[in-house]
């Protein structure tokens, strides 16, 4: 049952969130909002509010902002409030701003995290050694805490990394304390591909909490990195230098019941990362997804007129089908692994 609501929560931050990127920039611009739906299917629950209907569907998989002018065959009472009457520049916008709102919302996860469970800071003491190499050849051991290199005083894990990367291949004295006693180590450092210092050593994190700004600062930074490394990852899928391994809604709420176990600060890692995957997913060119919607968007742009609406439907719906049958292989997929 946990695992239950614990799916409800992450995919449901993850819909809101993106919906309401949507939903907020169509207002603000001026577009008239019909329905903003989470979920698709029959509706569990409608709530009118003013001109905007809000609905809970019954498949938690997805949901959708629906637009005055979004159809090209619909009339619409007020034109100026249509969406196919703004500027290039302002549907892109409204379509953009969805996959946005998913990295918003990774971000301030990110930031609840190393505010409330902390940020992992690396400290001067010795968390695991490399086999083979000078820091344990001399005898140093995880434990020991790290006071001085070459006599000189160390506070910080950035002192002893700059200090060891500025003397490749030659000698070094690595001053510890253990158990309350000051040992020195005379070790020579290795070169590494890049030309410089190691001695094969790995500081022991902590969790150290941090203020509002700095976390969120923080939580920025993280996004953007494991943006970053995700879509290199995507570059070798596709360039045939790493499998191919996606997962389908069986996948992640597999995935959710392990964090769950784990605990809630896991989760809302989870969370995150599942919300930046959504959010490059989404910014993809493929038909149906807000990343196509952008190319027309920019096509128009270049050519000064739009796509042919009736032939940019028809992509958007053969697209739509055929990501539907990537869903069910990928989740007939994932149950055969479960089994």
């Amino acid at each position: 049952m946990q695992t239950f609501w614990a799916s409800i929560l992450v995919f449901g931050l993850l819909i809101i969130f993106h919906e309401l990127g949507h939903f907020f920039l169509a207002k603000r611009v001026g577009i008239r909002v019909y329905e903003f739906s989470v979920g698709f299917g029959p509706k569990l629950l409608s709530i009118p509010r003013g001109e905007t209907t809000y609905n809970l569907r019954l498949f938690p998989l997805g949901g959708f902002v629906r637009m005055a002018g979004m159809d090209p065959a619909e009339e619409v009472e007020d034109e100026e409030r249509s969406f196919k009457r703004k500027t290039v520049g302002q549907r892109a916008a409204v379509i953009a701003a969805g996959p946005l709102m998913n990295f918003f919302l990774a971000a301030l996860l990110l930031m609840i995290i190393f505010m409330f469970q902390g940020f992992p800071t690396p400290t001067t003491t010795i968390g695991k050694l490399v086999p083979d190499q000078p820091a344990e050849r001399a005898g140093l051991k995880p434990g020991d805490t790290v006071i001085a290199i070459n006599d000189q005083p160390v506070t910080r894990w950035e002192e002893i990394s700059h200090l060891v990367n500025n003397h490749p291949g030659q000698p070094l004295t690595v001053t510890v304390l253990r158990e309350g006693e000051k040992i020195k180590f005379s070790l020579v450092t290795a070169v590494d591909a890049d030309g410089l210092g190691k001695i094969g050593i790995y500081p022991h994190q902590e969790l150290r909490r941090l203020s509002l700004f700095a976390a969120l600062s923080r939580g920025v930074e993280y996004t953007v990195r494991i943006s970053g490394l995700i879509l290199a990852f995507i570059g070798k899928m596709i360039a045939g230098q790493a499998p191919a391994e996606v997962g389908g809604p069986v996948r992640i709420v597999q995935e959710i019941h392990t964090a769950v176990q784990l605990g809630f600060f896991y989760l809302l890692q989870l969370a995150a990362f599942l919300s930046i995957n959504l959010g490059l997913f989404n910014l993809l060119p493929i038909p149906a997804l807000d990343g196509s919607r952008l190319l027309f968007l920019a096509l128009e742009g270049l050519r000064g007129r739009p796509v042919d609406p009736a032939k940019e439907n028809f992509v958007h719906l053969v697209g739509f089908g055929l990501l539907l049958l990537l869903i069910m292989v990928i989740t007939y997929k994932d149950i055969l692994g479960l089994l």
